[in-house]
């Protein structure tokens, strides 16, 4: 029978905790009677674990512990609403601090506040208002730095922060240097096993980055992927992706810069499909029938530029692709996340990656060292692979519908690394690994045809294979920049066609 406590009312819904989020609130509580006050901790959790339903439980029995009040703290109006909506349900009377609260006259009446950063920031800086008996804090989404200007003012609370990657979203402000510890929740894969979690089936489409440009804050500029991913044959192998591994399933595609999710939106209506586009200029009604839209249409396509990562939850989701590449393994987790909602009928989930970032952070689902990664996020960064060297390991394997085209010949491939090899030691011209290459080329378009014109016509089916000898060949001889690429590709294709010409 639980005491009456003021601001605590029943919970409006039978919502039992799993026993891992019941395990994790008695691990946070161990902290907060070690360190009731001055003491900033941090507790990780994956996207879909339930961190609302966490806290909301916390925040309840943290009242009625401390009779002391609860700020709770979101970087976006969306998460505001959604937690103050779960708060209700779990019986905790709350009021939201929005653009329009000016005042907090009637803060008597309530124990627990909910607050966008900003919002607050110029309140508090304003003098407008004074928050009294505030016993913690807690911040959603802590891995953004909005809310560090915050800190100052609630310097005697007990600050909580929450988040799926403890690793700051700026490079130059470590999360170390605002918490003092880190209590890791379960891991995805474990989330997984357990039925919590959708399982991730990931496909990768190699895309050449050397092209990208890095920007201050540690991610890939807007206009080098506008450049890269509004070209014509990365929307074909986009188009192509999707065909190949979603038609009919309802997707999100997430793109880096408003342009190339307008040329998405354009590639896949010209195909027929039904898709919208979403971006943070997007108006708010808009976005409201658009995401109503997506949610009942069976096969619907949504493409946006970052703002579904977070506090957007729509469990439907089939297909999640990711059209970007990204240095921040945050939005990684939480671009991949947003398929991974279970339902009935539904424990898997497909991510196709066209911006190799399966290669660079390894598996949504594999084991992730946090607490190393907290405490040394330097060391993190450093090792992480670079583009080229992702690029090298990346190994051409022809799809099944083209190596049909070439059912005549026995093998189809070409190892250009081992070719160098012999060449270097045999003392020929590097020239020759191509040579060699367009040999077993020429033979290929040969084998398979009747005529001169069929063997032109299976040219342009080896594309992708050219594309990726000759990435592997610049490699081998030290010169890869993308123009040298491109003519040593148009001069490959070119000599192709005349050894053909030749050959009938």
């Amino acid at each position: 029978m639980e005491v009456e406590t003021f601001g605590i009312e029943d919970k409006k819904v039978d919502k039992q905790l799993y026993d891992y989020q019941q395990e994790d609130i008695k691990k946070i509580f161990k902290v907060i009677d070690e360190h009731p006050e001055h003491y900033n901790l941090l507790y990780q959790l994956p996207t879909g674990g339930g961190k609302t339903v966490i806290f909301s439980q916390m925040v309840r029995e943290y009242i009625q512990r401390t009779q002391k009040k609860v700020l709770i703290l979101t970087h976006r109006i969306e998460l505001c609403k959604q937690t103050s909506t779960m708060l209700t349900d779990f019986g905790v009377r709350n009021k939201i601090i929005n653009s329009k609260v000016k005042e907090l006259p009637d803060q008597e009446d309530y124990m627990c506040f909910v607050a966008m950063v900003e919002t607050l920031n110029n309140r508090l800086n304003d003098e407008k208002l004074e928050m009294e008996d505030i016993g913690m804090v807690i911040i959603d989404e802590a891995h953004y730095n909005s809310f560090r200007k915050l800190f100052k003012f609630f310097e005697k609370c007990f600050i909580l922060g929450v988040t799926a990657t403890p690793l700051s979203s700026n490079i130059k402000l470590p999360m170390k240097d605002n918490y003092r510890e880190l209590i890791v929740g379960d891991s995805i894969a474990s989330l997984i096993e357990k039925g919590f979690l959708a399982k991730a089936n990931t496909y990768s489409y190699n895309v050449g980055l050397t092209s990208l440009k890095v920007g201050m804050n540690g991610d890939y500029t807007v206009k080098s992927s506008e450049e890269l991913y509004t070209n014509y044959s990365m929307q074909e192998k986009l188009l192509n992706a999707y065909y190949d591994k979603s038609k009919g399933k309802k997707t999100l595609i997430f793109n880096n810069g408003i342009n190339t999710s307008i040329e998405v939106y354009e590639t896949f209506k010209n195909a027929g499909l039904p898709i919208r586009h979403l971006d943070n200029t997007t108006g708010k009604q808009d976005r409201k029938e658009i995401l109503k839209w997506f949610k009942h249409t069976p096969g619907a396509i949504v493409t946006s530029v970052s703002i579904l990562t977070t506090g957007f939850d729509e469990p439907t989701v089939e297909t999640i692709i990711l059209n970007r590449a990204t240095k921040s393994l945050t939005l990684y987790f939480q671009m991949i996340g947003r398929g991974s909602r279970i339902l009935p009928g539904k424990s898997e989930f497909s991510v196709l990656d066209l911006g190799n970032n399966l290669s660079r952070f390894g598996e949504w689902s594999a084991p992730v060292d946090w607490r190393q990664i907290f405490r040394a996020p330097d060391f993190y960064f450093e090792n992480l692979l670079s583009d080229e060297e992702i690029e090298r390991e990346f190994k051409y394997e022809m799809p099944p519908e083209i190596r049909e085209k070439f059912a005549n010949t026995e093998d189809v491939d070409f190892d250009v690394e081992a070719a160098y090899d012999k060449v270097i030691k045999q003392g020929l011209r590097s020239k020759a690994v191509l040579e060699w290459s367009m040999e077993q080329h020429v033979k290929m378009c040969v084998e398979n045809s009747e005529d001169v014109f069929d063997a032109r016509l299976l040219i342009k089916e080896l594309k992708d294979d050219i594309s990726s000898r000759i990435k592997q060949y610049s490699y081998c001889i030290s010169k890869s920049t993308q123009n040298y690429r491109d003519w040593l590709e148009e001069d490959y294709s070119r000599k192709l066609r005349l050894a053909i010409n030749k050959e009938f």
